[in-house]
């Protein structure tokens, strides 16, 4: 019974640190040409530690692992480049009003990756062990292509989730530069537009060059209650679906098939991107990854602390029976008297 307490802090603590709050990174990529400057911008730091008030900016290639830039001291502004990276005295950074952000003077080719700020966060501290947060990154295309708006259409996808009773929507981001994109979902009701909770539906996303795809798959109870609409956030700005889908004017599985997009310019959809190769299409729609493959961000986060009861579980189980066999293996007591 005397583990019990630190075995709910422990819990407590697990659960604390998976819904650490994120640093802020606003630009999903920056493009440049060779010899233009560029900044990177992190928010949020006001969550980071009061003790040890350091932000560090990480540079991540694609081939290559995290190699550490710098850090700024957030309280007097001092910058220590002690990290004997190739390219520290291309980087500079300083304080903004709510964060920091790191300079480049002359942008060069071998500038060319993603960039992270992090901190220590001692407010989701767990027994002395501090939780270190990061950013999303934001990742530098140097070229001298120009930013390219993605164009974005909206189809409902032919998929074997309409037997259970589910729909799935697919949002096609295509012809854009940089490649980056990120997707939101939203959905309205009397008006009223709101961002999709992650308990409305599960998400997938597609990556092939220039085009990207999100699979939106809605839950029953989701059906003929709310129009969706996509919008795609790109270094050219935000665009969105011409259209709102109502899903309960999905076609059946039996004409899903055939189903021709509301918002295309012709009437045959554009290959949808796949992880691989695939074969050609043939009359019967491709399989889907079932649905209990696509984990949610609260459903990580949950398999997280349950994994984390268990593993405490099993520790206060282990103490409890060597408790035992400790009290077992003293024996009678040495101070009783025996009658002769």
């Amino acid at each position: 019974m005397l583990f019990l307490p630190a075995a709910a802090l422990c819990c407590l603590c697990s659960a604390l640190v998976a819904m650490a709050a994120d640093l802020i990174q606003d630009d999903l990529t920056l493009t440049r040409r060779v010899g233009e400057n560029v900044s990177f911008s992190c928010r949020g730091t006001d969550q980071c530690s009061s003790s040890y008030p350091y932000v560090f900016w990480y540079q991540k290639k694609d081939t290559e692992t995290f190699t550490r830039i710098l850090y700024i001291h957030m309280t007097n502004g001092n910058v220590d480049k002690g990290y004997n990276h190739p390219q520290k005295d291309d980087f500079s950074v300083v304080r903004t009003n709510n964060g920091c952000e790191l300079k480049i003077q002359k942008v060069q080719l071998s500038h060319s990756a993603t960039y992270y700020c992090s901190c220590w966060d001692d407010t989701h501290m767990c027994f002395t062990v501090n939780v270190m947060i990061f950013g999303s990154g934001t990742k530098l295309f140097v070229t001298d292509e120009q930013v390219v708006k993605p164009v974005v259409s909206v189809y409902p996808a032919a998929s074997r989730a309409h037997l259970e009773g589910k729909s799935s929507l697919l949002c096609l981001a295509s012809a854009m530069s940089p490649p980056l994109v990120q997707f939101s979902w939203k959905r309205q009701k009397n008006g009223r537009l709101e961002d999709l909770p992650p308990a409305a539906g599960e998400r997938l996303e597609l990556r092939e060059p220039r085009r990207t795809a999100s699979i939106l798959l809605l839950h029953q109870q989701e059906r003929s209650t709310y129009k969706y609409r996509c919008s795609v956030k790109h270094e050219g700005g935000t665009v969105r679906a011409q259209t709102e889908h109502d899903v309960s004017t999905l076609p059946s599985p039996t004409t899903a098939a055939t189903a021709t997009p509301t918002s295309a310019s012709t009437a045959t959809p554009p290959a949808v991107p796949s992880a691989s190769p695939t074969p050609a299409p043939s009359a019967d729609p491709p399989a889907d990854p079932p649905a209990a493959l696509v984990l949610s961000q609260y459903q990580v986060k949950l398999l997280c602390v349950l994994y984390t009861v268990l593993i405490v579980k099993s520790l206060v189980y282990c103490c409890g029976l060597s408790l035992l066999m400790i009290l077992r293996n003293k024996g009678p007591s040495t101070n009783c008297t025996h009658a002769d």
